[in-house]
């Protein structure tokens, strides 16, 4: 079948999902499985992808190192920690203080409506969860997405930035697609699987890291091969 913009732009020619799965496996045949998102327990997925927003994870491990070893890694110590020694905690993950205003105001939301307890919150059926985060001011699409995907385990697909450059550059669709319409894109034609999901996403990061850079290397990419590129 065609996939159309809003617009009725035709972009590439789907037989149902195979293109996206033929994608997934040369991924992961490549890189293997990504072990994505590391976390001890959802608490610290919540936080981590709350932190990694503009920055590198490396910096999010070392602000999450700082927590653990502060004793505050768990809703009742953030909760009651003072906004000023939360920053300084989470420092190295740059935008400390705003990061540290939006980490406290989602564990404000979190005792206020579910009494601290996450995983009541996440408890709730996936639009209606998805509804609340995206209510939490500081928390956008990805970040939303990322922590019903990784942390509550919602059958949802995480897009970023490297997603829509990838898929772009490989005419599945325009590169002018916003995220929702990106992700609705995903949903329909992958099976509906949340170790897929999990999995795709980490190894769409992994392609972007080492191949679709801003300035791609195309040699030696697991899909150098996929015919209709546009690298321009």
């Amino acid at each position: 079948m065609e996939i159309k913009s809003k617009k009725g732009n035709i972009t590439r020619s789907i037989q149902h999902d195979g293109d996206l799965i033929r994608i997934y496996h040369l991924l992961f045949k490549r890189f293997g499985p990504q072990r994505w998102w590391p976390g001890e327990t959802p608490f610290e997925v919540v936080v981590g992808a709350i932190l990694t927003q503009n920055t590198a994870w490396t910096n999010v491990a070392r602000a999450i190192h700082n927590l653990k070893n502060a004793g505050c890694l768990e809703p009742q110590s953030l909760y009651q920690i003072d906004i000023y020694r939360l920053s300084e905690l989470i420092r190295p993950s740059g935008y400390y203080n705003i990061k540290g205003r939006r980490l406290k105001v989602f564990i404000d939301h979190l005792f206020e409506s579910h009494e601290g307890n996450l995983e009541r919150m996440f408890g709730q059926e996936t639009n209606i969860l998805r509804e609340e985060l995206l209510g939490i001011k500081g928390i956008g699409p990805e970040t939303a997405d990322s922590i019903m995907l990784y942390a509550a385990n919602k059958p949802v697909f995480v897009v970023d930035a490297y997603t829509k450059r990838i898929f772009s550059r490989h005419g599945f669709f325009p590169v002018t697609w916003g995220y929702n319409v990106v992700q609705s894109f995903f949903m329909d034609f992958l099976p509906h699987n949340i170790k897929i999901y999990n999995e795709y996403h980490a190894l769409i990061v992994r392609l972007a890291k080492e191949h679709c850079k801003k300035k791609p290397v195309c040699f030696k990419c697991p899909l150098e091969d996929l015919k209709d590129k546009n690298l321009s």
